[in-house]
């Protein structure tokens, strides 16, 4: 397979500066079938919280072949926008991730069910052959559209193995308080899309970051964020006040739950989040 670039148009939603910062390769693509298949690296990736390896990266994987699919099935003068994305993981998937770090994941995105009011799309993730989980995305046809990219210049970030994923989502945890784990979002026009807003994957791997920071708080053994669901509920811009908030809802023995929100620069909730682990 060859790398492909995007077909029939730019999907606004995820610009080519988000595939080039988290080295998204587009590995095939069928305009018949509207299938999508993208791979990403993951290894190495780590909770700037805690340290603990992370799959946060991966909804931004599921938000590009997803997004591309309901995109690729717009019609004519109509541009897309997600409202829902999920993340799915399968048990062991971050210690099959850690025993062959330098392995990318793959991510088969194709069409769920018919298009109508929303467009609904479904990925499965794969590392080495294995299935390690699976992602949708749902989207929502709208008029009209941007007019054409947004002139982000040169990247700041050169990307080396030893680049974190909070650089690369311009990203910096904050201290603690009451319970609620703080995670500022730096504006980074390389990490928005087309219409200037925080990319829908990079603001889901965000909340993500904050949730399982906060279910993991002084535990001894770590749970594994096994589930991410998203709501987008307005356009999530970064300014010198964006942050994602989250609290565990509650700690168990085997399981864990936190809600999480990300809070744009006009103090507004853009996008929630609700994130369950199991150990």
């Amino acid at each position: 397979m060859t790398s492909l670039p995007h077909a029939d148009g730019v999907d606004p939603e995820t610009p080519l500066s988000v595939l080039s910062r988290f080295a998204i390769t587009t590995l095939a693509q069928d305009m018949t079938d509207f299938t999508v298949v993208a791979q990403m690296p993951i290894g190495g990736m780590r909770n700037p919280f805690t340290g603990l390896p992370t799959v946060a990266g991966l909804a931004i994987l599921v938000d590009d072949v997803a997004g591309r699919v309901n995109y690729y099935r717009r019609g004519r003068g109509v541009w897309t926008v997600s409202s829902e994305l999920t993340v799915e993981m399968s048990p062991g998937a971050v210690e099959h991730l850690l025993d062959a770090p330098d392995e990318p994941v793959i991510a088969h995105a194709r069409p769920l069910g018919p298009a109508g009011a929303t467009l609904l799309s479904i990925c499965t993730l794969t590392h080495g052959g294995t299935v390690i989980g699976g992602g949708t995305v749902r989207t929502m046809p709208l008029a009209g559209g941007p007019d054409g990219p947004l002139d982000r210049g040169a990247d700041s970030v050169v990307r080396t193995p030893q680049t974190t994923l909070a650089e690369l989502m311009s990203v910096e945890p904050l201290p603690v308080r009451d319970g609620v784990h703080r995670l500022r979002q730096h504006p980074d026009p390389m990490i928005n899309n087309l219409i200037g807003i925080v990319h829908g994957g990079v603001s889901s791997a965000g909340l993500e970051l904050a949730a399982a920071a906060a279910f993991n708080h002084e535990q001894a053994v770590p749970f594994r964020t096994a589930s991410i669901r998203i709501n987008f509920l307005r356009p999530f811009v970064a300014g010198a006040q964006s942050v994602y908030e989250a609290t565990a809802l509650r700690i168990g023995r085997t399981s864990a739950i936190a809600d999480a929100a990300a809070i744009g620069d006009d103090g507004k909730t853009a996008v929630l989040a609700r994130v369950t682990g199991y150990r």
